[in-house]
């Protein structure tokens, strides 16, 4: 059951969690909370497990407060002219954070979040209700079944944010994947995907072998320190048929309030070291961060 807050009364106008009191509630991923952003009025943040999942505001859904989120709004941005709808397929739902912001963005947009933790949706469906005009469908199933069940040829942009446990799932890290997503992408489409890796990031260094065998064109986007292997922390891959605005990208995530950097080309194919595609047959989750990696 949901833990209540000091108030009592944890719901508010219009069935939001009040704004001093914090949400607990088992889902199907463990233990979800809620907690209030006391710098902003009617933002939260989403952890599970104590790992931080989503930042959302409800005042103003076009601000991004996690880094990862941020360059992932920055592709967003450059993958159409500005204002212009596009058709998402979100793989992992969170609190439905990106789904927000593009909505915000780009109205009339037509967007399918798959997030197989059914539980996680009511609590954010119920706590953090979505936009009645917004053209965002939730759908709770497996990622990769749900996107089995898209058209070929529907989406502008496919966002993969999926983490069980604080790992990537194994059948979402491999070339057949990567054939499905590729399948339901509209030529020009853009794949992005949030991956989360340490030291010695032969995770990440696998991540961009495999994307390599299905897209032509691929960008990395990280924390320096990230990209030099001594912390863990969170990488986001752009892969398309045409890698747009990269130059743009570059510049953008190098001017964020947490700067970071972009490779691409003959850097980034340096930076892979020969790594190895994964298949199916062989595919196992992204590594488990380390005790301290949120505190």
């Amino acid at each position: 059951m949901a833990r209540r807050g000091a108030s009592g009364d944890r719901k508010g106008r219009a069935g939001r969690a009040a704004p001093d009191s914090n949400v607990s509630e088992p889902v199907d991923g463990g233990l979800a909370e809620l907690v209030p952003d006391r710098e902003r009025r009617r933002a939260w943040t989403l952890t599970i497990d104590g790992a931080p999942q989503s930042h959302v505001d409800l005042d103003d859904p076009a601000h991004l407060s996690f880094e990862y989120q941020r360059r992932i709004g920055h592709i967003a941005d450059l993958a159409a002219p500005a204002g212009q709808p596009l058709h998402v397929v979100h793989l992992g739902g969170g609190a439905f954070t990106l789904a927000r912001y593009i909505a915000a963005t780009r109205p009339r947009s037509t967007q399918q979040v798959i997030e197989v933790d059914a539980a996680l949706v009511q609590l954010v469906r119920r706590e953090l209700p979505l936009d009645p005009q917004a053209r965002i469908r939730v759908r709770s199933t497996d990622a990769r079944a749900g996107l089995g069940k898209i058209q070929d040829g529907w989406a502008d942009l496919v966002i993969a944010d999926v983490f069980s446990g604080a790992r990537t799932p194994a059948h979402l890290t491999t070339t057949e994947f990567l054939a499905e997503v590729r399948r339901v992408l509209k030529p020009g489409g853009t794949y992005v995907a949030n991956l989360a890796d340490g030291p010695p990031l032969a995770h990440l260094r696998g991540q961009i072998a495999t994307a390599a065998t299905v897209f032509p064109e691929l960008a990395l986007a990280a924390d320096p320190t990230v990209w030099r292997g001594r912390r863990f922390g969170n990488a986001v891959l752009l892969a398309s048929d045409t890698a747009p605005g990269i130059a743009q990208l570059t510049r953008r995530v190098a001017t964020d309030p947490h700067p970071g950097r972009v490779e691409h080309g003959r850097a980034l194919a340096d930076f892979t070291g020969g790594a190895a595609p994964v298949h199916d047959a062989d595919a196992r989750p992204s590594p488990p961060p380390p005790p301290n990696a949120f505190r």
